[in-house]
Protein backbone atom coordinates (compact mmCIF):
# COMPACT_ATOMS: atom_id res chain seq x y z
CA UNK A 1 0.00 0.00 0.00
CA UNK A 2 2.84 2.51 0.67
CA UNK A 3 3.98 1.85 -2.95
CA UNK A 4 1.03 2.71 -4.31
CA UNK A 5 0.42 5.85 -2.10
CA UNK A 6 3.67 7.10 -3.17
CA UNK A 7 3.16 6.36 -6.96
CA UNK A 8 -0.15 8.34 -6.60
CA UNK A 9 1.04 10.79 -4.67
CA UNK A 10 3.68 11.41 -7.05
CA UNK A 11 1.08 11.33 -10.30
CA UNK A 12 -0.85 13.54 -7.94
CA UNK A 13 1.78 16.38 -7.76
CA UNK A 14 2.62 16.48 -11.18
CA UNK A 15 -1.13 16.77 -12.26
CA UNK A 16 -1.18 19.31 -9.54
CA UNK A 17 2.01 21.51 -11.57
CA UNK A 18 0.37 21.36 -14.78
CA UNK A 19 -2.69 23.09 -14.01
CA UNK A 20 -1.08 25.33 -11.54
CA UNK A 21 1.13 25.91 -14.99
CA UNK A 22 -1.32 26.11 -17.17
CA UNK A 23 -3.54 28.52 -14.82
CA UNK A 24 -0.20 30.96 -14.76
CA UNK A 25 -0.33 30.99 -18.39
CA UNK A 26 -3.50 31.97 -18.87
CA UNK A 27 -3.26 34.51 -16.04
CA UNK A 28 -5.95 32.45 -13.52
CA UNK A 29 -6.11 31.74 -10.27
CA UNK A 30 -5.00 28.33 -9.20
CA UNK A 31 -8.35 27.79 -7.05
CA UNK A 32 -10.41 28.80 -10.05
CA UNK A 33 -10.02 25.55 -11.01
CA UNK A 34 -11.61 22.50 -9.28
CA UNK A 35 -9.60 18.46 -9.71
CA UNK A 36 -11.64 15.99 -10.50
CA UNK A 37 -10.33 12.64 -10.09
CA UNK A 38 -11.91 9.79 -12.26
CA UNK A 39 -11.44 6.65 -10.45
CA UNK A 40 -13.31 4.66 -12.46
CA UNK A 41 -12.08 0.98 -12.78
CA UNK A 42 -10.30 1.49 -9.61
CA UNK A 43 -11.11 -0.13 -5.77
CA UNK A 44 -12.14 1.89 -2.93
CA UNK A 45 -8.34 1.86 -1.24
CA UNK A 46 -7.23 4.10 -3.95
CA UNK A 47 -10.22 6.53 -3.00
CA UNK A 48 -8.89 6.33 0.45
CA UNK A 49 -5.65 6.71 -0.47
CA UNK A 50 -6.65 10.07 -2.46
CA UNK A 51 -8.53 11.34 0.31
CA UNK A 52 -6.13 11.44 2.58
CA UNK A 53 -4.04 13.03 -0.16
CA UNK A 54 -6.47 15.60 0.05
CA UNK A 55 -8.58 15.40 -3.30
CA UNK A 56 -12.23 16.61 -2.65
CA UNK A 57 -13.94 15.65 -5.88
CA UNK A 58 -13.97 12.02 -7.37
CA UNK A 59 -15.71 10.74 -10.57
CA UNK A 60 -16.90 7.49 -11.85
CA UNK A 61 -19.15 6.31 -14.83
CA UNK A 62 -20.89 3.11 -14.19
CA UNK A 63 -23.34 2.76 -11.01
CA UNK A 64 -22.75 -0.63 -11.20
CA UNK A 65 -18.61 -0.04 -9.92
CA UNK A 66 -19.53 3.37 -8.25
CA UNK A 67 -22.52 2.43 -5.74
CA UNK A 68 -20.90 -0.30 -3.60
CA UNK A 69 -17.54 2.09 -4.21
CA UNK A 70 -19.63 5.19 -2.71
CA UNK A 71 -20.83 2.99 -0.15
CA UNK A 72 -17.72 1.91 1.28
CA UNK A 73 -15.98 5.50 1.45
CA UNK A 74 -19.24 7.35 2.53
CA UNK A 75 -16.89 8.35 5.52
CA UNK A 76 -14.89 10.32 3.66
CA UNK A 77 -14.93 14.18 2.68
CA UNK A 78 -15.86 13.87 -1.02
CA UNK A 79 -18.01 14.83 -3.36
CA UNK A 80 -19.07 12.51 -6.24
CA UNK A 81 -19.63 13.33 -9.73
CA UNK A 82 -21.61 11.53 -12.10
CA UNK A 83 -20.01 11.37 -15.55
CA UNK A 84 -21.11 8.49 -17.69
CA UNK A 85 -24.45 8.28 -20.19
CA UNK A 86 -26.96 7.37 -17.54
CA UNK A 87 -29.87 5.26 -17.58
CA UNK A 88 -32.68 6.20 -16.55
CA UNK A 89 -33.03 2.84 -14.60
CA UNK A 90 -29.92 3.41 -12.64
CA UNK A 91 -30.87 6.73 -11.65
CA UNK A 92 -32.46 5.59 -7.87
CA UNK A 93 -29.13 4.77 -7.11
CA UNK A 94 -26.63 7.19 -8.33
CA UNK A 95 -28.91 9.76 -6.76
CA UNK A 96 -28.34 7.81 -3.40
CA UNK A 97 -24.37 8.89 -3.50
CA UNK A 98 -23.49 11.36 -6.52
CA UNK A 99 -23.79 14.89 -5.48
CA UNK A 100 -23.73 16.22 -9.22
CA UNK A 101 -24.37 14.53 -12.37
CA UNK A 102 -22.72 16.12 -14.92
CA UNK A 103 -24.29 13.92 -18.10
CA UNK A 104 -27.86 15.28 -18.31
CA UNK A 105 -28.67 15.00 -21.79
CA UNK A 106 -32.79 14.30 -22.07
CA UNK A 107 -35.45 15.78 -20.61
CA UNK A 108 -36.79 11.81 -19.54
CA UNK A 109 -33.40 11.87 -17.60
CA UNK A 110 -34.06 14.93 -16.14
CA UNK A 111 -37.97 13.87 -15.31
CA UNK A 112 -36.17 10.84 -13.44
CA UNK A 113 -33.54 12.61 -11.96
CA UNK A 114 -36.03 14.55 -9.96
CA UNK A 115 -38.25 12.39 -8.69
CA UNK A 116 -35.70 10.14 -7.58
CA UNK A 117 -33.94 13.35 -5.53
CA UNK A 118 -37.10 14.43 -4.45
CA UNK A 119 -37.79 10.77 -2.87
CA UNK A 120 -34.51 10.74 -0.93
CA UNK A 121 -34.74 13.99 0.29
CA UNK A 122 -31.22 15.39 -1.59
CA UNK A 123 -30.45 17.87 -4.35
CA UNK A 124 -28.38 17.25 -7.11
CA UNK A 125 -26.30 19.18 -9.19
CA UNK A 126 -26.84 18.68 -12.91
CA UNK A 127 -24.74 19.78 -15.70
CA UNK A 128 -25.97 19.65 -19.53
CA UNK A 129 -23.73 17.44 -21.60
CA UNK A 130 -22.81 19.38 -24.81
CA UNK A 131 -22.33 17.18 -27.76
CA UNK A 132 -19.83 19.12 -30.28
CA UNK A 133 -20.31 16.51 -32.61
CA UNK A 134 -23.88 16.29 -32.91
CA UNK A 135 -26.06 17.51 -35.30
CA UNK A 136 -29.29 19.58 -34.46
CA UNK A 137 -31.84 17.60 -32.61
CA UNK A 138 -29.30 14.67 -32.32
CA UNK A 139 -27.26 13.47 -29.62
CA UNK A 140 -23.57 12.93 -29.61
CA UNK A 141 -21.85 9.33 -30.12
CA UNK A 142 -20.84 9.75 -26.61
CA UNK A 143 -23.74 10.95 -25.21
CA UNK A 144 -24.89 14.59 -25.17
CA UNK A 145 -27.25 17.38 -26.78
CA UNK A 146 -26.60 19.41 -29.35
CA UNK A 147 -26.02 22.99 -29.01
CA UNK A 148 -29.40 24.17 -29.47
CA UNK A 149 -30.70 22.06 -26.93
CA UNK A 150 -29.24 23.26 -24.32
CA UNK A 151 -31.29 26.15 -23.41
CA UNK A 152 -34.96 23.91 -23.21
CA UNK A 153 -33.09 21.42 -21.03
CA UNK A 154 -31.72 24.12 -18.88
CA UNK A 155 -34.82 25.60 -18.32
CA UNK A 156 -36.17 22.19 -17.40
CA UNK A 157 -33.54 20.97 -14.47
CA UNK A 158 -33.86 24.94 -13.34
CA UNK A 159 -37.32 24.14 -12.87
CA UNK A 160 -37.07 20.65 -11.62
CA UNK A 161 -37.83 19.83 -7.83
CA UNK A 162 -34.72 18.23 -6.31
CA UNK A 163 -32.39 19.88 -8.86
CA UNK A 164 -29.97 22.23 -9.55
CA UNK A 165 -28.26 23.75 -12.76
CA UNK A 166 -24.95 24.17 -12.23
CA UNK A 167 -23.79 24.36 -16.31
CA UNK A 168 -22.33 22.53 -18.56
CA UNK A 169 -19.65 19.50 -19.12
CA UNK A 170 -18.50 18.13 -22.69
CA UNK A 171 -16.12 15.61 -23.71
CA UNK A 172 -13.33 17.04 -26.62
CA UNK A 173 -15.78 15.14 -29.51
CA UNK A 174 -13.48 13.02 -31.95
CA UNK A 175 -15.52 13.95 -35.10
CA UNK A 176 -17.27 16.61 -36.61
CA UNK A 177 -15.47 19.64 -37.11
CA UNK A 178 -14.02 19.91 -33.42
CA UNK A 179 -11.99 16.79 -33.71
CA UNK A 180 -8.53 16.78 -33.51
CA UNK A 181 -9.26 20.37 -31.90
CA UNK A 182 -9.67 20.43 -28.02
CA UNK A 183 -8.93 24.65 -27.89
CA UNK A 184 -11.40 25.31 -30.36
CA UNK A 185 -13.82 22.82 -28.79
CA UNK A 186 -13.69 24.37 -25.13
CA UNK A 187 -13.72 28.18 -26.68
CA UNK A 188 -17.25 26.81 -28.06
CA UNK A 189 -17.85 25.48 -24.80
CA UNK A 190 -16.97 28.62 -22.70
CA UNK A 191 -19.43 30.92 -25.21
CA UNK A 192 -22.12 28.05 -24.60
CA UNK A 193 -21.53 28.83 -20.98
CA UNK A 194 -21.70 32.39 -21.33
CA UNK A 195 -24.88 32.51 -23.52
CA UNK A 196 -26.50 30.30 -20.44
CA UNK A 197 -25.56 32.34 -17.39
CA UNK A 198 -27.15 35.25 -18.97
CA UNK A 199 -30.53 33.19 -18.38
CA UNK A 200 -29.10 31.43 -15.35
CA UNK A 201 -26.37 33.16 -13.56
CA UNK A 202 -25.19 30.61 -10.79
CA UNK A 203 -24.38 27.79 -13.85
CA UNK A 204 -21.29 28.81 -13.33
CA UNK A 205 -19.29 25.41 -13.27
CA UNK A 206 -17.83 24.75 -16.98
CA UNK A 207 -16.35 20.91 -16.64
CA UNK A 208 -14.03 20.13 -19.69
CA UNK A 209 -10.60 18.82 -20.22
CA UNK A 210 -9.42 15.42 -19.37
CA UNK A 211 -5.73 13.91 -18.90
CA UNK A 212 -4.02 14.56 -22.22
CA UNK A 213 -6.10 18.09 -22.96
CA UNK A 214 -6.27 19.93 -19.60
CA UNK A 215 -4.30 22.59 -19.91
CA UNK A 216 -6.22 23.92 -23.30
CA UNK A 217 -9.45 23.37 -21.21
CA UNK A 218 -7.94 25.63 -18.18
CA UNK A 219 -6.79 28.26 -21.50
CA UNK A 220 -10.62 28.07 -22.23
CA UNK A 221 -11.74 28.96 -19.16
CA UNK A 222 -12.68 25.80 -17.15
CA UNK A 223 -13.62 25.67 -13.61
CA UNK A 224 -13.46 21.81 -12.95
CA UNK A 225 -11.04 19.32 -15.40
CA UNK A 226 -11.69 15.58 -14.97
CA UNK A 227 -8.47 13.26 -15.25
CA UNK A 228 -7.63 9.77 -14.59
CA UNK A 229 -5.46 8.36 -16.06
CA UNK A 230 -2.39 10.76 -15.02
CA UNK A 231 -3.62 10.68 -11.76
CA UNK A 232 -4.07 6.81 -11.27
CA UNK A 233 -2.14 4.87 -14.12
CA UNK A 234 -3.19 3.44 -17.57
CA UNK A 235 -6.82 1.82 -16.82
CA UNK A 236 -7.05 -2.30 -17.20
CA UNK A 237 -9.16 -3.26 -20.41
CA UNK A 238 -12.45 -3.85 -19.20
CA UNK A 239 -14.42 -6.82 -19.87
Amino acid sequence: MTDRRDELAGNLATVEERIAAACGAAGRKREDVTLIVVTKTYPASDVRILSELGVRHVAENRDQDAAPKAAACSDLPLAWHFVGQLQTNKVRSVVGYADVVQSVDRSRLVTTLSKEAVRAGREVGCLVQVALDAGEGARGDRGGVAPGGIAELAELVAGSPGLRLDGLMTVAPLAGEYAGRGRAAFDRLMDLSTHLRRAHPTANMVSAGMSADLEQAVAAGATHVRVGTAVLGVRPRLG
